[in-house]
C-alpha cells in the first residue's frame, strides 16, 4: 500500500521547464500546483547512479533536504534497441554542450550511430521515465513508466522538448514533436508513471 499524499503543493525536482510544464499538466486535474526546483533555487545535485530508479531518488531526497517539503523527482530518457539501450541514463548527457543542452546535437549523434552499425529499421526505442515522491522522513514511494515505439530520421514537429522530434510512439504515425500537448501528455511515459503514482498516492 502506497503512502497518500496529503497536501496541495508538489515540489517537483527539475531545472527542466519543458518537463515543469508538463507536471503541472499533468497534475491540475488533482488539484495539486506544482513548483519547481529553479523557483526555490535548489542546486541541481550530481546524478551519479546508473539507473533511472537512482538518479530520481538522488534528486527528490536532496529537494526534501534542502526544503524540508516532500518533493517528486524523475528520471526519464531513451532507450534505443539497436545501441543497446543507449543512451538510456545518459541521454541529458549526449546533450551537453559548454553553453547548455543541445537536444538536436544529441539527436545528430543518435542518427549518426545508428547509420554507423546500420541498424534496421524500424529502430525499436522506448521512452522510460521512473519518479520518486519523496517525504522528509525518508520515506519514498517509485513508481515506473514507459512509452515504446521507434526512432526515425530527419526530425519532424516542433512541439514537445528532448528526443520528441525523432521518436514515433507505438500505434502511433507522427512523432510526439507533431503532436498537440494534450494528446502526447494522455500516452507518454511520463503519463503512464504519473497514473500509477496517482493511483498509489492521490487516489
Amino acid at each position: 500500500m502506497s503512502r497518500r499524499f496529503t497536501g496541495d503543493r508538489l515540489l517537483v525536482a527539475t531545472h527542466n521547464a519543458g518537463k515543469l510544464e508538463e507536471m503541472r499538466a499533468l497534475f491540475a486535474p488533482y488539484g495539486v500546483s506544482v513548483v519547481g526546483a529553479a523557483e526555490m533555487g535548489l542546486a541541481e545535485p550530481a546524478e551519479t547512479e546508473s539507473t533511472f530508479i537512482g538518479n530520481a531518488r538522488i534528486k527528490a531526497h536532496a529537494a526534501v533536504k534542502a526544503t524540508g517539503l516532500p518533493a517528486l523527482a524523475d528520471d526519464s530518457g531513451i532507450e534505443i534497441d539497436a545501441l543497446g539501450g543507449a543512451p538510456g541514463v545518459y541521454t541529458a548527457d549526449w546533450a551537453e554542450t559548454p553553453n547548455g543542452r543541445d537536444f538536436v546535437m544529441a539527436m545528430e549523434r543518435t542518427h549518426r550511430e545508428l547509420e554507423a552499425i546500420n541498424a534496421p529499421h524500424p529502430r525499436h526505442a522506448r521512452f522510460c521515465c521512473t519518479l520518486v515522491l519523496a517525504w522528509p522522513d525518508g520515506h519514498d514511494e517509485v513508481f515506473p513508466g514507459v512509452m515504446p515505439g521507434r526512432v526515425v530520421w530527419p526530425m519532424r514537429g516542433t512541439n514537445g522538448h528532448g528526443y520528441d522530434p525523432i521518436f514515433i510512439p507505438a500505434g502511433h504515425d507522427i512523432t510526439f514533436a507533431e503532436m498537440e500537448t494534450a494528446q502526447k501528455n494522455r500516452i507518454s511515459h511520463r503519463a503512464d508513471a504519473v497514473a500509477k503514482l496517482v493511483k498509489g498516492c492521490f487516489g
